[in-house]
């Protein structure tokens, strides 16, 4: 007996994702957190077993656990279930296929644009529950045709279909809906990799005498491979297990066929392929060569390979992503284990299979108005493959840690490896893309054997960029482009190739710190380009320079004096400021011009960075200077000095310089008075530092003001108490014995010398 295994079966891209990230799951998080599935992680009751063992358990509501991770099984959930997971604080790993998420987010497209959504498949199946949750509340569900024509249907409607479906019942429904509604959109969501196993089973069963088609039995997508076998009039045995086969199946037969489903493991696959092949071994020599030369003509004609052959070559179709289980309601009948129960069960098998081919065989002529609306129906939800080669555009639907997902108006979504996303080495996705980005991708492969479709972004970027350097270097022109890292003697900039900045050309002039530059988006010019050695050398520095010159011929041309214009402060000196007015044009703020008042120097009023509005002074082109004023562009005080003080009024300020004649004190920005040394103290002072010292904080009477000659006059010892005179003391008159003791005698001195000293105090 030949044991053949079709092309297409076993684990699907979606299932085996699901299954990658339950168990990096389990390796990452606390062995102590509890794991659960929302839901049986896929249709197959062996592989759930061997979780539960790992310790991971099903749950069927979010409120049957109380903490730790949920995991989203392949087949999704509404958006109201992942919400309550969510408010209830459960680390939530979502392993929905892609497949079921792209039918999520045309169901709620749909919805949005005012089209009632119907959704061809079970309605009582997971998948479909999670789709429903994103189509709105007129939506329905539909299970064939004829169920379309008994319910109500608006003018605008929406078609998407089960992943599990098959593609003609989803036609079928499609075209009853044709010519009874007046806008009519159709999605092809039926999943590769379903129509892959459908279309592989329907062909070796046509081919074998005995098909065994493993899964389990609440496997949508295994029981249809089942169906489709048993529709080619071809013995069938739906299994989930080795243990189920019956050495009595396989009397006669020359020739097996095996499939199985999209959520059926290899290990199950390989376990039924090796007890079919004890079968085949225990037959006798005899027995084998009577079964084996009459079907050895009918064997060359086929294409089906034995088990440990190579697939077929065939031409490769779309890539499969999605986990085509669906939930059944009923049980598949047991086989029975009794050769003679088994023969009529076949026979009846067989009888409505052929029936049905013969009609098949001898289709009615459709009318020509039918066959071209049929046609054009069908162009509507067609989808077209992806060519390898070729550079698409698609948008970022979901961003993981070792690759990105990109919706390129196909079955699935294409992948992107974290390999093929950038040159940047050991990049982070959500550096280089965000959800929702609309980006070009290159097509590498499509392995319609596991529903993948391999994108590179970096290719893509490669290709474009490389054709719009060359045509910026022969014109000229410029390109923006951000910097990404600090490399040996420059800066490396992303232009979908490695681009290199010398640190020479990054500005006009030297820079000590490049890595100021990183994340900065620059304008620069190619200065060296060689596709063939991947090389192009770019320069901000020259774009600088064409940038000043430009910008300095028009300064020059249209400045004016009493002009106002903005500028940044580039440097200090201390005699004042170099201000930027524009593209690296700079002019001189004089520290006289920075303020009213005096400032002993510019970092007093201005830093480096600052963002300033200055006045044109003076514009020398033969010298090429410009002056710029700071003051000028701030009323001046001493105008309206006058409303703010009056003589008498006392008042507070800083002392600012002290001088031979007296104080100088600033009242206000611009506005300085003098304390003249007389009115220092009421006390004679000699030298002004002995009573106040530059930094005081004073209080002072105004005694003067005098706008027009910009002084204000002020006063200390105004405003301290005057000091009483002392009484002089009486000195006792000698007696006439003392008086005749002592000579009588007296000088001018004695006699008018308190005149002269009253005289020269005052």
């Amino acid at each position: 007996m030949e044991i053949v295994l079709a092309d297409a079966a076993g684990f699907c891209f979606g299932v085996k994702r699901a299954l990658d990230l339950t168990t990096k799951t389990r390796k990452e998080v606390d062995p102590a957190t509890p794991i659960h599935t929302l839901g049986p992680l896929i249709h197959n009751p062996q592989v759930v077993a061997q979780l539960e063992a790992d310790g991971i358990r099903v749950m069927d509501r979010p409120g049957d656990a109380s903490s730790g991770v949920v995991i989203v099984r392949c087949h999704g959930v509404a958006p109201q279930v992942m919400e309550e997971l969510k408010a209830r604080n459960f680390q939530v790993v979502d392993a929905t296929c892609p497949f079921v998420q792209k039918s999520m987010r045309w169901a709620k497209q749909l919805s949005e644009e005012g089209y009632q959504v119907i959704i061809v498949g079970d309605r009582f199946h997971p998948e479909v529950q999670a789709v429903l949750g994103y189509a709105g509340e007129t939506a329905l569900v539909v299970s064939n045709p004829q169920e379309i024509r008994k319910l109500p249907i608006a003018s605008r409607v929406g078609v998407i279909a089960q992943t599990t479906q098959s593609v003609q019942n989803f036609q079928a429904c499609v075209e009853e809906l044709v010519g009874k509604v007046e806008d009519l959109k159709a999605f092809d969501t039926i999943c590769t990799a379903t129509e892959q196993r459908q279309t592989s089973a329907q062909e070796l069963a046509a081919k074998v005498d005995v098909m065994i088609v493993i899964g389990g039995r609440n496997s949508a997508n295994t029981r249809r491979l089942a169906e489709i076998c048993e529709e080619q009039g071809t013995v069938t045995y739906h299994i989930e297990t080795p243990d189920e086969l019956r050495r009595q199946w396989f009397a006669g037969v020359r020739r097996a066929g095996v499939t199985a489903g999209a959520s059926t493991p290899d290990w199950l696959i390989e376990g039924v392929l090796a007890r079919m092949s004890e079968f085949s071994e225990e037959k006798g020599t005899e027995t084998m060569e009577e079964t084996v030369q009459p079907v050895e003509a009918e064997l060359e004609a086929s294409t089906a390979q034995p088990v440990e052959a190579q697939p077929e070559e065939t031409t490769p179709e779309p890539a499969a992503a999605a986990e085509a289980a669906a939930e059944v309601t009923e049980e598949a009948t047991e086989p029975s284990s009794q050769e003679e129960a088994v023969e009529p069960a076949q026979e009846e098998a067989a009888e409505p299979t052929a029936s049905a081919a013969a009609e098949a065989e001898q289709p009615g002529e459709a009318a020509p108005e039918e066959a071209k609306l049929n046609e054009v129906q069908m162009s509507e939800y067609d989808v077209q493959m992806p060519t390898p080669g070729a550079i698409i555009q698609g948008k970022v639907v979901q961003i993981s840690s070792d690759e990105v997902l990109v919706d390129i108006d196909y079955k699935s979504e294409g992948r992107i490896p974290l390999s093929e996303l950038s040159f940047i080495a050991n990049a982070n996705p959500e550096d280089i893309v965000s959800v929702g980005d609309e980006i070009h991708v290159k097509v590498l492969k499509v392995d319609d054997t596991e529903g993948n479709v391999i994108l590179s972004k970096r290719r893509a970027d490669a290709d474009l960029s490389w054709e719009r350097l060359e045509k910026l270097y022969e014109t000229g022109e410029t390109l923006e482009a951000k910097v990404i890292q600090v490399v040996k003697g420059g800066l490396l900039v992303n232009v979908g190739v490695r681009g290199f900045i010398p640190a020479s050309h990054v500005s006009r002039g030297f820079e000590n710190n490049l890595e100021k530059y990183v994340g900065q988006t620059l304008e620069l010019k190619i200065i060296e380009l060689d596709r063939s050695k991947n090389n192009v050398v770019f320069s901000h520095k020259v774009v600088l320079e064409e940038r000043h010159a430009r910008a300095k011929e028009k300064a020059f041309a249209t400045l004016e004096p009493g002009m106002k214009i903005p500028g940044v402060v580039r440097r200090l000196t201390d005699f004042g400021a170099f201000v930027d007015i524009g593209d690296g044009v700079e002019g001189l703020l004089h520290v006289s011009e920075m303020a009213y008042s005096r400032v002993n120097h510019p970092s007093d009023v201005v830093a480096e960075g600052d963002e300033i509005t200055v006045m044109v002074l003076g514009v020398d082109k033969e010298r090429e200077r410009i002056s710029l004023g700071l003051k000028q562009t701030i009323p001046d005080p001493w105008t309206t000095v006058g409303e703010r003080y009056a003589v008498g009024q006392k008042v507070s300020g800083e002392v600012t310089r002290v001088v031979d004649f007296g104080a100088f004190v600033k009242l206000e920005d611009g506005i300085e008075g003098l304390v003249h040394i007389s009115e220092l103290s009421h006390k004679h002072v000699a030298k002004a530092e002995d009573v106040v010292k530059p930094g005081d904080q004073v209080e002072v009477k105004v005694i003067s003001v005098d706008p027009e000659a910009r002084r204000i006059g002020l006063s200390i010892k105004e405003l301290e108490p005057k000091p009483q005179p002392q009484p002089k003391a009486k000195q006792a008159q000698p007696s006439v014995m003392e008086s005749s003791d002592q000579e009588l005698t007296t000088n001018i001195g004695d006699m008018f010398g308190d005149l002269f000293k009253d005289d020269l105090l005052q």
